[in-house]
């Protein structure tokens, strides 16, 4: 049994356990949420490699992810594609566009995980089931959540909501004997794409 399951508390779980599908905010979550421009005007984001990885291990389990970003961002829409997920960019009204993938999948919204750190999240963070916010969120959003990551947006934390959905559906321990057994990141990734 994945040993850090004992971490988390029993509502905590219950509610990862039930996530049929994970949104993440981008900047500041995915991102550290600095806005970087070269003198051209061109933008980038370092997104870290464990989210990636994270983001992989909940796709092959099944699980759905979508991007869900206020901003307009070709970036963002690279890094969804190159991981297989939903990219939904220059979204105005973030709640309807997590109900309305929702209502596509024909799932309830208390089965939907999102993560966001700022106010534009607000909305989303309070409608569904398992609501989570970065070590560095801003404390109105902090306070509104049901867990706040001990890493901060960019710098892991969407890895440990990854980690913590896979524990409570009891697919942390088969993610970790694929591991054991040398496959590599590009190798889960691949087995993801193949089961889609």
């Amino acid at each position: 049994m994945y040993s850090h399951i004992r971490d988390y508390p029993a509502d905590l779980l219950e509610r990862a356990a039930r996530v049929r599908l994970a949104c993440f905010d981008v900047d500041g979550t995915l991102t550290d949420g600095r806005l970087v421009f070269d003198s051209d005007g061109r933008e980038y984001k370092a997104f870290h490699v464990r989210d990636g990885l994270g983001l992989a291990l909940l796709r092959k389990a099944g699980i759905e992810i979508a991007f869900v970003t206020a901003r307009s961002s070709p970036i963002v829409e690279r890094r969804a594609q190159e991981l297989g997920v939903r990219a939904c960019t220059k979204v105005g009204d973030k709640l309807a566009c997590v109900a309305g993938m929702a209502s596509a999948l024909h799932i309830d919204l208390q089965q939907v995980a999102f993560m966001g750190d700022d106010l534009v999240d607000l909305s989303a963070l309070q409608a569904v089931g398992l609501s989570v916010a970065p070590a560095d969120a801003h404390a109105w959003v902090r306070e509104r959540v049901h867990w706040r990551t001990v890493a901060c947006g960019g710098a892991g934390a969407a890895r440990e909501l990854c980690d913590l959905i896979l524990a409570a559906q009891g697919k942390a321990e088969a993610a970790l004997n694929d591991a054991l057994r040398s496959q590599t990141p590009s190798a889960q990734l691949a087995d993801a794409d193949a089961g889609q």
